[in-house]
């Protein structure tokens, strides 16, 4: 499960949060308390999109040629290139895009304004290309971004690039996911940057991904920034539709095709390998006690699952990971805890849930059984149904022991 310090939480896994905290059990409570791989995505979108102290990596001319953008132009961008004109045996030199032109695209795409705190990476960046601006229509200033790179269509990475949050961990008003026309998938949320709205910053995206694996994110804030700025409006200036239209506008893609590719990361043997969310969920819900009512369920394609249970006494979620290669972080994690006589080793912890969340508890058992493979089961209840929700009772619905006894059950050794 990601966690928020993280440069990209959403390809980053619990294990790798883990490793980069190198502390202990203790210090581990973020990632635990962190809204599953759900949330990571939504951080990884945030960061990307707020392009913060990027121009100095701006790429003003690009290979190729030079782009001209005019931004009154009704036609749209268009691309100019200085390059020779291609012969009929050789294809067309390929034109770059700056940061500059990015802008320009922008804020041709947005209705009338003024602009200011401009920034922008170009397609030669090795960030890949974004832009963010902050935009007034006149009704108050409002941070607005786009961040292009391509996905594999039709791969994991896709699907939850364009899958609407679960409620659960990501609050929002309103989430549409559909597929459009030319066979292009578009999510349109409208949510907020703080899931426990301990500031009520407004955040609405928008997220693309076309059949040829385009990725076009594009984000809007009731603040000049996407945090630590005042809220200036009540709501962001471009309603779901406008939103839509910037996302899908042309050009995005071809500033995508004119991005490097770049190699992607080689698999190793010590990759872990990702056992299915669904498998995860229907093994945590057949192991629960007796007494509790499954009042809802979720999860992620691997690893994670939760559930929401009822004794009578309110909702209460219980949240599971299952994960590979978790053996160079044992005594990181376990060097407090204890070792059973099979050499499964464990850790507890009863303590405070979400800080911002006034009574609000979460109760762990994190175990890892022996063998190189590294397998660990960590799970944890809270007392309230929703990670960033007020407490419903005074304590998880779960006991420790019970705790204990789902996350050592030999069930799960059907996943190593």
């Amino acid at each position: 499960m990601p966690v928020d310090q993280h440069s990209d939480p959403f390809e980053d896994r619990f294990a790798a949060a883990l490793r980069d905290t190198g502390a202990g059990f203790d210090a581990d409570r973020a990632a635990l308390t962190a809204a599953g791989r759900t949330r990571g995505r939504r951080l990884r979108l945030r960061r990307r999109a707020a392009v913060a102290g990027c121009a100095a990596g701006i790429a003003l001319v690009g290979v190729g040629g030079a782009l001209v953008l005019p931004g009154d132009d009704a036609s749209g961008p268009r691309r100019s290139s200085t390059a020779a004109a291609p012969t009929a045996s050789h294809s067309p030199a390929p034109t770059a895009f700056s940061g500059d032109d990015l802008l320009r695209t922008l804020k041709g795409l947005l209705p009338d304004g003024e602009f200011s705190q401009e920034s922008a990476r170009g397609t030669e960046d090795r960030m890949g290309p974004a832009a963010r601006l902050v935009y007034d229509d006149g009704k108050g200033a409002a941070a607005v971004a786009v961040s292009l790179d391509r996905v594999e269509p039709g791969g994991e990475e896709a699907r939850e690039f364009t899958r609407c949050p679960d409620e659960t961990y990501v609050p929002h008003d309103s989430c549409t996911s559909r597929r459009l026309p030319d066979g292009s998938l578009l999510m349109l949320l409208q949510g907020y940057e703080y899931p426990d709205r301990h500031v009520d910053t407004k955040w609405w995206n928008a997220e693309l991904v076309t059949p040829e694996g385009h990725h076009v994110s594009v984000s809007e804030w009731n603040a000049p920034a996407q945090k630590d700025a005042e809220i200036s409006r009540e709501e962001p200036p471009l309603s779901p539709e406008r939103l839509k239209e910037i996302a899908t506008a042309p050009v995005w893609r071809e500033v995508v095709d004119a991005t490097p590719r770049r190699p992607e990361p080689t698999a190793t043997p010590s990759d872990p390998w990702r056992t299915p969310g669904q498998a995860v969920g229907k093994t945590l819900a057949e192991l629960l006690p007796e007494g509790v009512k499954v009042v809802s369920r979720g999860g992620q394609e691997s690893e994670f699952a939760y559930v929401v249970v009822d004794d009578g006494k309110g909702a209460s979620l219980v949240q599971i990971n299952v994960q590979h290669g978790m053996s160079d972080v044992a005594d990181e994690l376990y060097g407090s805890g204890e070792t059973l006589p099979d050499g499964t080793r464990v850790a507890t912890r009863q303590g405070p849930g979400d800080d911002r969340v006034p009574g609000a508890l979460m109760w762990t058992v994190d175990t890892l059984r022996p063998g190189d493979d590294g397998f660990r089961v960590v799970i944890s209840a809270f007392n309230n149904g929703a990670a960033h929700a007020a407490p419903t009772r005074d304590e998880p619905a779960l006991t420790m022991e019970q705790l204990r006894k789902i996350a050592l059950s030999p069930e799960w050794d059907a996943m190593r």
